[in-house]
């Protein structure tokens, strides 16, 4: 017992050395060739406060293609600390573990739930480094993620995102290569990443179910409220440097709101800090702030114990994140985006919040939406009648902003309000044509506790004749859900020489979008970014009142635009290219158009036929 103790000291002295003493990647690096059943090692990472503790480590073995073609996991058992009590504990990952002085990886995973021993799985070092090798900056692209995205969050009852499980399933049973009769590894014992503890501040995620099985399902674990405390600051802030074994933190969110995820430091050589042994989201190129961070105790748990940490002062940029590792770069300030959020309640005082969002195309609307649904389930209500007025703009830098304003009516419209801005950014982030930066979000919500709803009840013309070159009155009557009566009115032109008989429509939003579509109007893809911004910002509001002045007049589409009353000759040449995609023939031509703001949520559709007085003078 003596010699071990011996040993166990003499390898804490060499871990201790080699914290002060820089050598090249080469000497402070153990190749997984090298590592052997029966090693002892020991471990480093912080479990109270911010000071670093040393716990043992005995290497079980090599698993040879643990968790994916040409990636090997160490097995290891650990010890020391409250790890008998705990077992392997979510916000561990990245932990280094030293043999002999020298660095063998990172503790970044756990053998299945209710395990009764801290057994780990050990990332290797080499595959960490090897992984982040490029810290070059790049921005992040992720057209192919975001459809499926925005498509299937609706199955969580939340209309605009959802996260997919990046560490997928439990995963099939690992083959034991080491020694044999060390361990032997079965269906029900199986390796997973470590989860990652997200902390909070300024969100409720448990008064959102749904938002918080997003997370919980992409194996996150989901610390107390509060457990966050934001202290920003700037890159390169002063304090100590981050060493193997601190806590460290990557801020999704951080100013009067925090969101964010705590591990551990493995490594740092120069500026640059390799981190977790697995990744947070697994998104690649990343420009996600990193931050110090603090622990403020571990909580037991059968399920699975966790740090519950705070997240710090900013001290540089993750630049990746892949399978086996993020890194990053200390000094540098990230990109994000910041968000401004100014709630008025009817006849009250404005209160206003500021965030900044991390940069990605999978997270950012997810974030944005996180961000926005928060804000306004902590200063309005989540049940009962409501109306939200949204009004802001989106900027992208070197583009037209995104224009926000809509009206949002319902029993829980803050789902609603949040979709209509994280969806726009979300399209803009990963569209397929070029690279976009959200250069800000500025907000304004104004909100009444009672539901601003009216309905086109009648719209008629004044008696006046209508004649060719002259203008109509149109008459429109709204009546609220109070039962009072408002009266709107729109002089319509009448064309001097119209091809075919006229009406008029008077519509709201979704019922326009639907008569457009049973016309036969495509939905085409953009062309450029200005494009997608342009269709955008001709979307259909519901404190809208439309009137479209319709011809039956042979026209066409051709790109994005719509050219009415064409000659014979076009259409005809229009016609024989439709396969090529030349354009599409339309017979209901729009020749006029009128909207009308109103302070209410519009529904209901009325046609009118315009019948022109025969008299042409």
């Amino acid at each position: 017992m003596l010699s071990m103790n011996l040993r166990r000291a003499a390898i804490l002295i060499a871990a201790g050395l080699l914290l002060c003493t820089r050598l090249p990647a080469s000497t402070r690096y153990m190749p997984v060739a090298e590592v052997k059943p029966g090693m002892e090692g020991v471990g480093r990472t912080v479990f109270a406060g911010d000071a670093i503790e040393a716990f043992n480590v005995h290497i079980l073995g090599v698993l040879k293609n643990g968790n994916a073609p040409q990636r090997d996991l160490i097995l290891a058992r650990l010890e020391g600390g409250p790890l008998a009590k705990t077992g392997v504990i979510a916000g561990m990952s990245g932990s280094p573990v030293y043999v002999d002085g020298r660095l063998i990886g990172a503790v970044s995973y756990s053998v299945g739930q209710f395990s009764t021993e801290p057994i780990a799985g050990i990332t290797p070092i080499d595959e960490m480094v090897s992984a982040t090798a490029d810290l070059s900056a790049r921005s992040p692209r992720g057209a192919t993620r975001w459809p499926d995205m925005a498509r299937s969050l609706e199955r969580a009852g939340i209309p605009a995102l959802r996260a997919s499980e990046p560490y997928g399933a439990a995963g099939a049973p690992f083959s034991f290569t080491g020694d044999a009769g060390v361990l032997q590894l079965t269906a029900a014992a199986t390796l997973r990443p470590i989860a990652l503890p997200i902390t909070t501040s300024g969100i409720e995620l448990s008064s959102t179910p749904a938002l918080a099985d997003v997370f919980r399902n992409a194996g996150f674990a989901l610390a107390p409220p509060g457990s966050a405390v934001a202290q920003a600051g700037p890159a390169g802030a002063s304090g100590p440097a981050l060493r193997p074994g601190d806590p460290v933190g990557i801020a999704l969110i951080d100013g009067d709101m925090s969101f964010g995820a705590t591990g551990t430091v493995t490594d740092v050589d120069g500026d640059r800090v390799y981190a977790f042994g697995h990744p947070l989201y697994n998104v690649g190129p990343a420009h996600f702030p990193m931050t110090r961070a603090y622990v403020h105790a571990v909580l037991p748990s059968l399920l699975s114990s966790m740090k519950l940490s705070s997240i710090g002062a900013i001290v540089g940029t993750i630049r990746q994140d892949r399978s086996t590792a993020v890194a990053g770069v200390l000094g540098e300030q990230p990109r994000q985006i910041p968000m401004t959020v100014a709630i008025r309640r009817e006849d009250g005082p404005v209160r206003t919040l500021r965030f900044g969002v991390a940069v990605d195309p999978l997270l950012s609307p997810l974030l944005i939406f996180t961000a926005l649904f928060n804000t306004i389930s902590a200063h309005e209500h989540d049940f009962g009648p409501a109306t939200y007025g949204l009004t802001g703009r989106i900027s992208v830098a070197g583009q037209q902003p995104v224009d926000l304003d809509e009206i949002f009516v319902g029993d829980q419209p803050g789902s609603a309000v949040s979709a209509a801005v994280s969806l726009p950014t979300g399209t803009l982030l990963n569209n397929d044509r070029e690279a976009v930066t959200i250069s800000g979000i500025e907000l304004t919500l104004a909100a009444t506790e009672r539901p601003r709803t009216a309905t086109i009840e009648r719209a008629w013309f004044d008696g006046t004749p209508m004649r060719r070159g002259r203008t109509a009155k149109l008459n429109v009557l709204l009546r609220t859900w109070r039962g009072e009566s408002l009266l709107e009115s729109v002089q319509i032109p009448i064309p001097i020489n119209p091809d075919g008989p006229l009406s008029v429509l008077v519509s709201d939003g979704p019922r326009l979008a639907q008569w457009e579509a049973r016309d036969g109007r495509p939905t085409l893809g953009p062309e450029s970014v200005a494009t997608i911004i342009r269709r955008l910002n001709e979307t259909r509001h519901a404190n809208r009142v439309y009137i479209r002045l319709v011809g039956r007049q042979e026209g066409a589409i051709v790109g994005n635009e719509s050219l009415p009353a064409l000659p014979a000759s076009v259409l005809s040449v229009l016609a024989s290219d439709r396969a090529g995609g030349g354009g599409t023939t339309i017979q209901n031509v729009v020749l006029g158009g009128w909207d009308i703001k109103t302070a209410f949520a519009v529904s209901g559709q009325r046609t009118l036929p315009v019948a022109i007085d025969s008299d042409r003078n």
